[in-house]
């Protein structure tokens, strides 16, 4: 579940201006107004809500007023699961989730999370807004799904620690380490030699300050705004995983709307992401540093060993099974030979 970000907050959005009546005005914009819901699990200040916000106002805007869709933060609608169904269904038009999230219903969406697959965020991109991006995003279509080209960023994840520090795969030989209930990332853990232990994010504080676990991996400014650096000295900048919010919408809705009104939405909400990337960028070097003053140690562990760990016990050959050949080549096309 995404959380606060950042403590930072975001400044008042510019409200679009008035709409004036034209007599050439397309007939579209003069139909009763359009409610559209938006639901995320983002918090109202993380960069993936109040881009998305912003978007909203550009769209009321470009449609002189007749669009009005409605973002709804921090799981008002419902915790993700529960969105996706609602999404499925009907009753919410649009949302944004993890690929993770959305295995259950396309095995394949979930690949972006493969360990160490990208090395940097330009080969993230190049992989997301390319060949890997489209053929999930075509996967998400067949059901019914209407995917915007553009992803949200939701981050690289990192190792932290209260013990000592994590320098390569041997530190992490019996280390109790919490994850998030998602099969490839307790078997990567478990193929790595730590303790993986699935527990609710809302829950971790108490279970690292009892020693319930030793560490546990999430991206720098959730360490952060989650205040972990209070019960872990230690942070391994390992980029482990890195994770995305697809934003996406009810198939039949989005296609029973107005071409100019799908157009409006498809600019703005894929401009929305372009910006919410770059917003995720600088939080993390913001992160990064105060976390320094808070007291953390950080390290940067090279992922050559990880990987040749990981090879060895056979978990990029079994992922390569699962997700298949045809998309595993295209994984590798971006992260290099991993099986």
């Amino acid at each position: 579940m995404a959380l606060n970000l950042t403590r930072r907050q975001f400044g008042p959005f510019a409200v679009g201006g008035v709409a004036v009546a034209l007599p050439l005005r397309p007939a579209w914009a003069q139909a009763g107004e359009t409610r559209l819901k938006y639901g995320t699990a983002f918090p109202a200040d993380h960069p993936g809500t109040v881009r998305i916000k912003e978007a909203a106002e550009a769209i009321r805007k470009d449609t002189g007023g007749k669009v009005d869709l409605q973002v709804f933060p921090a799981s008002q609608l419902g915790s993700e699961p529960d969105m996706i169904s609602q999404v499925r269904s009907g009753a919410i038009e649009f949302m944004s989730t993890a690929g993770t999230n959305l295995q259950t219903l396309v095995p394949t969406a979930g690949i972006n999370g493969v360990a160490f697959a990208f090395k940097d965020y330009a080969t993230v991109w190049s992989a997301m807004d390319g060949e890997l991006g489209a053929t999930v995003r075509e996967a998400l279509r067949k059901v019914n799904l209407h995917v915007f080209d553009k992803c949200l960023d939701n981050g690289y994840r990192n190792i932290t620690s209260g013990s000592r520090p994590i320098n390569g795969p041997d530190d992490l030989k019996g280390f109790k380490i919490r994850v998030p209930g998602i099969a490839m990332w307790v078997s990567m853990f478990r193929a790595l030699g730590a303790a993986p232990t699935v527990i609710p994010f809302g829950e971790l504080y108490t279970a690292l300050q009892t020693k319930v676990v030793d560490g546990q991996e999430n991206p720098l400014a959730l360490i952060s705004s989650a205040k972990l650096y209070e019960v872990q000295k230690y942070c391994a900048l390992t980029g482990h995983t890195w994770d995305g919010h697809f934003i996406f919408g009810n198939a039949r809705k989005f296609n029973a709307l107005s071409k100019e009104v799908q157009a409006a939405l498809t600019k703005h909400l894929n401009d929305a992401a372009l910006k919410q990337r770059e917003d995720v960028l600088r939080l993390n070097v913001d992160a990064q540093a105060e976390l320094t003053k808070l007291g953390t140690t950080f390290n940067t562990p090279d992922p050559a060993p990880f990987r040749g760990v990981l090879q060895k016990a056979g978990f990029y050959s079994e992922w390569k099974q699962k997700f298949g050949d045809e998309v595993w080549a295209k994984l590798e096309k971006y992260a290099g030979t991993l099986a």
